[in-house]
């Protein structure tokens, strides 16, 4: 939720996030070739399994629900403010910027098919055929007037996940409009992403057909993941989300309502942050890393690059070589743009890392 976004944004400016970056880990979930989720065999005890692996997208392209429909403007929308909600007659979505700490508004407006409109992006959309497009933020999330500005928008979304909003009131003064959409870190969060930035873009149909195939898509892997899973409930990994940026010395555990816990328990896993009644972010603690002895550490690869792999963190964090997940190496890593980019892509995101958890050397 956004207060969330907030408080890991300023992780983020803190720590200089650098721009996603390629696999760390020693193992990888799969090849782009790979056979369906439903025809893995998954490992015979996966809490017993050593060694880290890798999530990989299969696939780094976004299919749109529709190829540049068409839209119908003007349309006035909700802008949930600081200030408060307030309305926002739409008229000119010419030129457009998606702006968020996740890529996910991007990538939602290239799943309606809208891609054309797009005149930039944050640092965290990196999904094929996004590079091109110019970067607007500094220091992965921070936005950028100039950069803003000289890519001429004539509408710009957030979420007030990126900052600081005196850029906001900028833009406003130049006259460029900004609509805050609401949005919750979830795969529920993703389909309602997608109804609510085809009302602002004027393409609601498009916006149903895209909120309902995440949720069935999600639907589909899930099913997949639940075969995967051991059965009993006593049997399943105890997981935990670690955020980690080795040069600014942040090492954070991410509990409820971060998107992490959402990731957790559709994997099939056991929430450990929310067994233990953790919210938001958590200094990782010698006390909070006992209490929660994780089978499996889930990281942000270019976050567990910038401690120096795993072997490095474990010397720094030596409460974290004591736990099932250290003395298994039991850690998985996924790109930065991806690993929580509820979107388009949360069934592939899904699919990877049920990969990499039950099956990674398969």
């Amino acid at each position: 939720m956004r207060r969330v976004a907030l408080a890991l944004l300023a992780l983020l400016v803190l720590a200089g996030c650098a721009a996603p970056a390629a696999s760390s880990g020693d193992g990888r979930a799969g090849t782009p070739d790979r056979v369906p989720l439903s025809e893995v065999e998954p490992l015979v005890d996966p809490a017993a399994h050593e060694g880290p692996s890798t999530a990989v997208l299969a696939d780094r392209a976004i299919e749109p629900v529709a190829e540049a429909p068409d839209q119908t403007l003007p349309v006035t929308v909700t802008s949930y403010d600081r200030s408060g909600p307030r309305d926002v007659t739409i008229t000119d979505t010419d030129r457009v910027l998606a702006l968020d700490l996740s890529g996910s508004l991007a990538a939602t407006v290239w799943g309606l098919g809208l891609d054309g409109l797009l005149v930039g992006r944050d640092g965290a959309t990196t999904f094929a055929g996004s590079e091109d497009l110019p970067v607007v933020t500094n220091d992965g999330h921070s936005l950028n007037a100039e950069s803003i500005l000289r890519a001429r928008p004539t509408l710009v979304v957030t979420d007030g996940s990126v900052g600081p909003r005196d850029v906001v009131q900028q833009l406003r003064d130049a006259g460029v409009q900004v609509v805050f959409l609401e949005r919750e870190s979830s795969f529920e969060g993703a389909s309602r992403l997608a109804r609510d930035m085809g009302q602002v873009l004027g393409v609601p149909a498009e916006g149903q057909a895209l909120a309902e195939r995440i949720e069935q898509q999600v639907a589909d892997v899930g099913t997949d993941v639940e075969r995967l899973a051991p059965d009993d409930e006593d049997d399943r990994l105890r997981m935990v989300f670690l955020y980690l940026r080795g040069s600014a010395g942040v090492y954070y555990l991410l509990g409820e309502d971060s998107g992490a816990d959402d990731l957790i328990r559709t994997l099939g896993g056991v929430d450990v942050a929310g067994e233990l009644g953790w919210r938001d972010v958590q200094p990782l603690t010698d006390e909070a890393v006992v209490a929660a002895d994780p089978d499996l550490v889930l990281v942000m690869t270019s976050g567990l690059e910038s401690v120096g792999g795993i072997e490095q963190l474990l010397q720094d964090k030596p409460v974290l070589a004591l736990t099932s997940a250290g003395k298994n190496r039991r850690f998985v890593d996924m790109a930065d743009g991806d690993v929580l980019s509820f979107g388009p892509r949360s069934a592939d995101v899904l699919d990877a890392l049920a990969r990499a958890v039950y099956a990674p050397d398969r």
